[in-house]
């Protein structure tokens, strides 16, 4: 399959945007990480399971809180919605009450927007059809995610992408032809948009994650941001994608993996686990650093210390002509170092230097050179 992008498309990516703000926070290229706590459909259409939800994963360090919404008969259709709905863990006899038992109101969706921002995170939703988006503009989201489920829906695409609010696309199940298509809808509208490589297998194993897809989007829709939404069941695969220089991180968020529901034990993870996935990118970007390779002001002590010098072989006299047979190296690390060594040969001392003792640059008459000197070849 080729890499290359249509060349209509590829003079919209001439104008998307490197770097935007999702909210308050700055995403992008050369900037930190930014987490979102997917709690989707983890509150199990409990209001307090969903705020108390927010308030843990505000204290775990997300950036984002992101919620999912759906209107039942707009989403899927009658024959779906009828199927029956065995598990026993789960509300509703048919798959479209257990959905319908997962939706929160209008004025819940507001409160918990106020939660999110009163602890400083942002609260937003994926819309499933069109008339989701529509209430999720009458809430007042200051963004939107597109679900890999929704690549090729066309029409939902532009209805976002019609509102101007920068938009996060995640590519599951999808071809590259088909993220084409849906980055170009979006493009079509506005040049606010991020692209998250995603495996839609719920759990994913290791060996179909392919982190190295982050890669592959980052090449093929440059300038674009390039992140990442994970179901693997830890945090590698996550911390993975953030040593690659993913700009977004993804995960679904529950309080607990034993709660009821299809998605807490497969492919959520934990306060404490994603306040640990947080923790480790920030280090990561501190050990990356920003600066090109440099001897460190810190380092200087240890190189003085176990570097190497010229040292005296054997005694010299004061007015001897050093020989290399006099000369060896050792540490420490503070006098003429073993590249000098040649140099040092045919030269006159001006001082006696005593038997294992380190070379300093007084201790010779650099101008009075009686035999040549000896150069490393090159």
């Amino acid at each position: 399959m080729s890499e290359s992008p249509k060349p209509n498309f590829r003079e919209q990516l001439r104008g998307a945007k490197s770097t935007f703000y999702l909210s308050a926070q700055k995403i992008g290229h050369g900037q930190p990480a930014y987490f979102i706590a997917e709690i989707g459909n983890n509150h199990n259409g409990d209001f307090f399971l969903a705020k108390r939800s927010i308030e843990e994963a505000a204290k775990a360090g997300a950036h984002a809180v992101k919620f999912q919404k759906r209107s039942i008969n707009d989403t899927f259709a009658k024959e779906l919605r009828d199927k029956p709905q065995t598990k026993g863990d789960i509300k509703g006899t048919t798959y479209g009450t257990y959905r319908e038992g997962l939706e929160l109101s209008f004025e819940q969706f507001v409160e918990l927007k106020k939660v999110a921002e009163f602890h400083k995170v942002a609260f937003f939703a994926t819309p499933f059809d069109i008339p989701s988006v529509d209430f999720l503009e009458k809430v007042g989201v200051p963004f939107y995610k597109i679900a890999s489920f929704d690549v090729t829906n066309l029409p939902l695409l532009a209805r976002v992408a019609e509102t101007k609010k920068p938009v996060i696309l995640s590519t599951g199940m999808a071809t590259l032809e088909e993220i084409d298509e849906a980055v170009s809808t979006i493009l079509a509208h506005h040049n606010e948009l991020a692209i998250l490589h995603c495996v839609s297998i719920y759990p994913s194993p290791d060996e179909v994650i392919n982190i190295g897809g982050i890669k592959i989007l980052e090449r093929r829709y440059h300038p674009l941001p390039i992140g990442y939404s994970g179901h693997e069941q830890d945090i590698l695969a996550s911390l993975t994608a953030v040593a690659l220089g993913a700009s977004i991180v993804e995960r679904h968020f529950t309080l607990s993996r034993l709660l009821p529901g299809p998605d807490h034990a497969s492919v959520s993870i934990e306060p404490h686990t994603f306040a640990e996935m947080v923790r480790s990118a920030a280090r990561m970007r501190t050990i990356r650093g920003t600066r090109g390779k440099e001897l460190l002001d810190a380092e200087k002590v240890t190189r003085d210390k176990h570097g190497k010098s010229v040292v005296a072989k054997v005694a010299i006299p004061k007015g001897a002509i050093i020989t290399e047979a006099m000369l060896t190296c050792k540490s420490p690390g503070y006098g003429l170092k073993p590249r000098d060594l040649p140099a040092l040969v045919g030269l006159r001392t001006t001082c006696a230097i005593d038997a294992d003792a380190v070379i300093r640059r007084e201790d010779i008459a650099w101008e009075d050179r009686l035999v040549p000197a000896v150069h490393p070849q090159s």
